[in-house]
């Protein structure tokens, strides 16, 4: 097969893809091989007649469809590879006759990934960003390490906010018992909102084996319609209630939670690590700015299968975070009472947002000639591996060897944002 460059006119390339006889001949002798089974043929077993047979039979050319879809899948890629071709979407063919004995030439058209003239890219201008770690930014990050090494006992006094109750309890609306409305020690942290609003508020000042009524009103937007805006009562029964003891905040404590001997070595490294966090923070908010403003400078056009692309990969993404939460995207949109399109639309924006500046992105790249090595790629690899805690081969096996060049492109698009950060004057 040879593959042919003729044109680009915008976002589209026409290339040519051109067989031999011999080529085209053997593809034909492949679909015959792969679809012999399927004809019947008087005087001959099933699968088992000629080729010569078949043709006369169903004419010459009757292999030579299945023939044409074998040697396209199989060249199609390797032409694209050899022209060196981005395409962002399918591509549409126009055949020459096809006749034995004679080349076949194959006319293709497709979307590529668009080549963009960027400007402005060097020099931007951005104020400095600072984030200083604040007294009570410690306060909280500590109290936060206080609450990991809490424990909880059970007390003989009445249940106060942030306490933990242990319950029964079984919900009606009027005299009838709902799905869903019964428990049994059901642990209940008072303050969580955890629970529908009014219920915790009400169990203030129960003690174990205490029985209470707790009466609530069903929001209007509830996702079960059936008790959408209904008053409900839950008998309740208290049977323990459990306090949260901190720990105190000292040597103990820093021996506990860190290598160190002393809660003022811990504090004290505690605070430089969240200054660096910190530092990390402002450094990424300015590379975000500068980054902003090379788009705002550059005004292009997006190609739309780029954007719907780009659309299909954020909802993925947002299904995978509620599938976290045990959640997925069609419950979410029949929560919000959104359609599929109403989805889409609502992202559209950031999508396009998020195209624009890939694509501006990888024409700095392509304008600096930033170049990856080997090495950057099999580090790019490590690095997800031990975040993954697996092996670098089973992360490529994961990948495939044919999608290592996505891991390039992330490269580079992460070389270009360090230039165009490195390049801008810092107010």
């Amino acid at each position: 097969m040879k593959a042919t460059f003729i044109s680009r006119e915008k976002n589209e390339v026409k290339f040519t893809m051109e067989f031999t006889p011999e080529e085209f001949e053997a593809a034909v002798v492949d679909a015959y091989k792969a679809s012999k089974e399927q004809f019947s043929i008087d005087g001959f077993r099933k699968g088992k007649a000629p080729r010569s047979i078949i043709e006369k039979r169903y004419g010459e050319n009757v292999f030579y469809e299945d023939a044409v879809n074998g040697m396209f899948q199989d060249a199609y890629p390797k032409a694209v590879a050899e022209l060196e071709l981005e395409v962002i979407d399918s591509p549409s063919a126009e055949f020459s006759n096809m006749e034995k004995g004679k080349n076949l030439t194959v006319t293709i058209t497709v979307p590529v990934y668009p080549s963009v003239e960027v400007k402005d890219y060097l020099g931007v201008e951005i104020e400095k960003i600072v984030n200083e770690v604040k007294d009570e930014d410690i306060v909280a990050e500590l109290a936060e390490a206080q609450k990991k090494q809490a424990r909880i006992e059970s007390v003989k006094r009445e249940a106060k906010d942030g306490d933990t109750v242990v319950l029964d309890y079984s919900g009606f609306v009027g005299e009838e018992k709902f799905d869903g409305g019964t428990a049994e020690n059901q642990e209940l942290v008072l303050g969580s909102n955890s629970f529908i609003p009014g219920f915790e508020e009400q169990l203030i000042g129960t003690k174990s084996e205490d029985k209470k009524d707790v009466v609530v009103t069903f929001p209007e937007e509830y996702q079960a319609e059936e008790l959408a805006g209904k008053e409900a009562v839950f008998h309740c029964t208290v049977h323990e209630v459990k306090e949260e003891i901190l720990p105190e905040l000292d040597d103990d404590f820093a021996g506990d939670v860190s290598e160190f001997e002393t809660f003022d070595e811990y504090r004290k490294d505690l605070v430089e690590k969240m200054q660096k966090q910190a530092d990390l923070n402002a450094e990424s908010q300015m590379k975000d700015k500068t980054i902003e403003k090379v788009v705002e400078a550059n005004s292009i056009e997006v190609p739309s299968v780029m954007v719907e692309e780009e659309i299909d990969k954020m909802l993925q993404e947002l299904n995978q975070q509620l599938s976290y939460q045990g959640l997925n995207i069609d419950m979410y949109k029949q929560f919000l009472n959104k359609n599929d399109q109403e989805m889409r639309d609502e992202v559209k924006e950031e999508a396009k947002r998020r195209v624009e500046t890939r694509l501006i992105l990888m024409s700095i790249a392509e304008n600096e000639n930033l170049e990856v090595s080997e090495e950057e790629v099999e580090e790019e690899i490590k690095n997800i591996a031990a975040t993954y805690q697996t092996e670098v081969e089973e992360i490529k096996k994961m990948i495939g060897v044919e999608n290592l060049g996505y891991f390039e492109k992330d490269i580079k698009l992460k070389k270009a944002i360090e230039l165009i950060y490195e390049k801008a004057i810092v107010k």
